[in-house]
């Protein structure tokens, strides 16, 4: 059985109807007409997979020329269009020329229908494989610019940023390995897209790898690919990550993870520049940018010997060290500005800044979770924020976490540090009432309160 919708163009009743009459058994849907001039109603209203397009529609005629100029035709609607052409008369060099024109093959007539059947089932596979690949590259499209959306940019003043994105601007344009270190939640995966996007390489594919979560059977099949037949389940040939990453770079999270055995594979890899699919002796080539991330510390797993030295040889040729959010004090209001437009966009609420006491219980906190806990604290205060303000009870931090004492800041604490706040700000911005308050979240007007209130 042929999964697939045909479409017969001919100008005979009789091909039509023994055509109909045979393929209705093996095909979803048959579609028969006598005249091309109905090819474009045809294929707006259905969902056609194969063409079968007869040469000659006018008596007498043998070369052909009609079957080509609608050949044309079809693939200039859809080039993706699978056109399969018959005619009654064995003309190879019109065969030829009908194929190198777009056609994927060429039947004569009167035909054995086992042959029909044949070619109409190679061409429906020919069909769905065009059809899984334009999938793919959609969802690799969609992937692209999601990441492009979520990481729009690098966001941050503080010391420790600025020296990390001069490192970036350097590192980007080049091919060199980037070792990432951080604890979670740090923004290793935006810088390493940042990377990408700044680099050569940044029209082509960004393969995300999250190497904690890959079991270790699967270590080298998703990552290395497989031949059809290596294991049970293997139906097909499958390219694994890092040839779907071809020309782009690929990014291994959780580098740290990996067993001694898979650490040896992978070096073999990154060495070689070549990988072998599973089942397959062919060694294939590979051209993409390495990039790794961890936690862990891997200068004390290779002296204890848990994680092997050459391979943190050839991984950190530059080695980039992501701070924690609570030593980048002054990125935290950025960040949480940036959090708070997404979120109220995303949730369509009207909420556009912090209560100050909000602001000072985010700057107070010890963020033991980094930027990702600020992301998730700030998503959670949008949904549940009843105003046009997020108060500190819509944030919900936890009394535990704050890095004075056990409790939050009293309310003398409070004031003295939105006192800090707003004069470190107005220095920062040498008096622009406008940037310093949009770096508070606060309006010119209640900036210039608590100015007066303060004696400022």
């Amino acid at each position: 059985m042929i999964d697939a919708n045909i479409l017969i163009i001919d100008d005979d009743d009789d091909i039509l109807l023994s055509a109909k009459l045979f393929l209705k058994q093996h095909v979803k849907q048959v579609i028969t007409c006598k005249s091309p001039k109905e090819i474009n109603v045809l294929l707006s209203k259905n969902d056609i997979d194969l063409v079968l397009l007869d040469m000659n529609y006018q008596k007498g005629t043998s070369d052909g020329r009609e079957g080509l100029y609608w050949l044309e035709h079809i693939l200039s609607i859809d080039k993706d269009h699978v056109v399969v052409m018959m005619t009654a008369f064995g003309n190879v060099e019109l065969a030829v020329q009908a194929i190198k024109k777009g056609a994927t093959d060429f039947i004569l007539k009167p035909w054995e229908n086992e042959k029909l059947f044949a070619t109409l089932s190679a061409a429906s596979k020919l069909r769905q494989s065009t059809k899984k690949v334009k999938k793919l590259e959609k969802i690799h499209v969609s992937m692209q610019k999601d990441l492009a959306r979520q990481f729009d940019h690098l966001i941050g003043n503080s010391e420790p940023i600025k020296k990390l994105q001069h490192i970036l601007v350097k590192v980007a344009p080049t091919d060199a390995n980037v070792l990432i270190l951080g604890e979670n939640g740090t923004g290793k995966q935006v810088f390493a897209y940042e990377l990408h996007k700044q680099s050569l390489r940044r029209n082509n594919a960004f393969m995300h790898v999250d190497l904690g979560s890959l079991h270790e059977n699967l270590f080298e099949s998703e990552l290395f690919g497989y031949a059809k037949g290596a294991f049970t389940d293997a139906k097909e040939d499958k390219p694994g990550r890092f040839e779907l990453a071809e020309g782009g770079t690929i990014f291994l999270d959780e580098i740290g993870n990996l067993s001694l055995p898979l650490q040896a594979k992978l070096l073999s890899v990154i060495q070689n520049r070549t990988v072998n699919r599973l089942g397959e002796s062919k060694e294939r080539k590979i051209n993409v940018r390495l990039i790794t991330a961890t936690n862990m510390p891997l200068n004390d797993m290779v002296t204890q010997g848990t994680f092997r030295q050459d391979l943190l040889f050839r991984i950190n040729t530059v080695e980039m060290v992501l701070p924690p959010l609570h030593q980048r004090g002054e990125d935290i209001m950025l960040l949480a500005a940036h959090f708070l437009q997404s979120f109220s966009n995303k949730y369509h609420k009207r909420i556009q800044q912090f209560e100050p006491k909000a602001v000072n219980l985010m700057l107070h906190y010890r963020w033991p979770g980094n930027v990702r806990e600020l992301q998730h604290v700030i998503e959670r205060a949008v949904i549940m924020s009843e105003g046009i303000l997020i108060t500190p009870e819509d944030l919900q931090l936890s009394p535990q976490k704050f890095g004075m004492g056990t409790q939050p800041p009293t309310e003398m604490a409070l004031e003295d540090m939105e006192k800090m706040m707003v004069q470190k700000a107005i220095e920062k911005h040498k008096g622009n009432i406008s940037r310093a308050s949009a770096e508070l979240g606060l309006t010119r007007a209640a900036l210039y309160r608590r100015i007066d209130k303060f004696n400022l």
